[in-house]
């Protein structure tokens, strides 16, 4: 696929004599239309709503254009509890799914009605300490141990990722053992939650692991005589940051949930269960750019371009070694025979946002745009170095443009501290 920003050079360089680079866009339009995509992939199922992952891109403007698309909150600490009431998202439309959980966590998520999915068995007593009593719906986070694969290909099975290393999760044995407890607590209704793989170009992935759950659903029916009203397959659709990878097609996807729903659930009469998704990086991620400006470049035994944003703007390429396409606003036709390091002013030698990378010539001034930022870009962010957050922003369906969180201020950063 052919990578363009969703934003003109004529329009960046009308958001740059107002806002200062760095900062990241969003693409409103294209949020609307991907979260109908998706609405309309899973509208088999009755019962079915999107929790996006907050922690993916926590900033009301994005949370708020989700919301009017239907979607809940998937939640996983206070400040993001929070978030989502200050929205007008309460009760059922936040799913709370957390580790290692304080106290005032649980009790501010049953304050709100949320739905609460429970990361470890030993955490019912816990929550009923806090609580005083079990609610009656309830989730449990499923963890299957060992390596999940994926069909076939020519040398074998595809490797997913490696559940058995995660920390999330039950075990099959203590998943039904938590059912059985948490009934005898006064549960009535139960949710199964797991997380598999991350980041999956695989129009398969989904329906694999509905299939495992399905049948992990049918098992715990029968065996413990619990209602399992909700199935959440949560995360791990992925996008392509590649140029050169497939995208997922979400309604092959959500074809493929509603053949294994078929064939595994209504056989056993089970035909009414709701199907969540929590998918952040798909509803997210490419409709968010990180806009920054080059301003130095350096020849030594390679050729850097400096820029003025950083890794604590977007950490995926330090931290895990990903790859962000790059446009050079106005250059969208040229040649790419120039090859660069482009770079962020960290005292860090990873601060990279590209290695070896071929690009057309860069000049000074010129507007760089680093895709696919809109999910875990800015939500990453950090101070090292007494670096800045940047500001958000929202390109509108009209065109124009919305500040949706403003930079930080040195004032802001020196807030917190005690200078005595």
């Amino acid at each position: 696929m052919n990578k363009k920003p969703f934003v003109s050079q004529q329009q960046l360089e009308a958001i740059t004599a107002r806002y200062p680079t760095p900062f990241h866009i969003y693409d409103e339009k294209g949020i609307r239309e991907n979260a109908r995509r998706l609405k309309a992939a899973f509208a088999w199922n009755p019962g079915y709503r999107e929790y996006f992952a907050v922690k993916a891109t926590p900033t009301p403007g994005i949370l708020k254009v989700l919301q009017e698309e239907g979607c809940g909150c998937d939640c996983s600490s206070m400040t993001e509890l929070m978030l989502a009431e200050k929205i007008g998202t309460t009760g059922e439309g936040i799913m709370f799914s957390s580790n290692e959980t304080p106290a005032e966590e649980f009790r501010k998520a049953a304050e709100l009605g949320a739905i609460i999915n429970l990361d470890d068995i030993t955490l019912i007593d816990e929550l009923e300490q806090t609580l005083g009593y079990i609610p009656e719906k309830i989730c449990c986070r499923f963890n299957p141990g060992g390596t999940f694969t994926l069909g076939a290909t020519g040398e074998g099975f595809q490797v997913m990722d490696n559940p058995g290393d995660a920390k999330y999760g039950m075990t099959r044995q203590q998943i039904a053992e938590a059912y059985r407890i948490l009934a005898a607590k006064g549960a009535k209704e139960f949710g199964i939650h797991a997380f598999l793989a991350s980041n999956t170009l695989s129009n398969d992935y989904y329906p694999a692991l509905a299939r495992i759950l399905f049948q992990l659903a049918v098992e715990l029916h029968q065996e413990t005589g619990c209602r399992i009203s909700f199935i959440n397959l949560s995360g791990g659709v992925g996008i392509p940051y590649h140029p050169d990878q497939p995208a997922n097609d979400i309604a092959v996807i959500g074809e493929g949930v509603r053949k294994a729903y078929e064939e595994v659930l209504e056989p056993a009469g089970m035909g009414d269960v709701a199907i969540y998704t929590e998918l952040g990086r798909f509803m997210l991620a490419p409709y968010g750019h990180l806009v920054t400006t080059a301003c130095h470049e350096k020849h030594i035994y390679k050729e850097y371009i400096g820029v003025d944003a950083c890794a604590c703007n977007l950490m995926r390429p330090a931290m895990y070694g990903s790859y962000h396409h790059i446009t050079v606003m106005g250059k969208e036709d040229a040649p790419c025979d120039h090859k660069y390091d482009v770079v962020g002013g960290l005292c860090e030698n990873n601060d990279k946002f590209a290695i070896d990378r071929m690009l057309p010539k860069i000049d000074m001034g010129d507007l760089l745009v680093i895709h696919d930022t809109g999910a875990h870009g800015f939500s990453m962010g950090y101070n090292y170095n007494g670096k800045l957050r940047s500001a958000e922003l929202l390109l509108q369906e009209d065109g124009s443009v919305k500040l949706i969180r403003r930079a930080e201020t040195p004032e802001d950063y020196f807030a917190t501290l005690v200078w005595e």
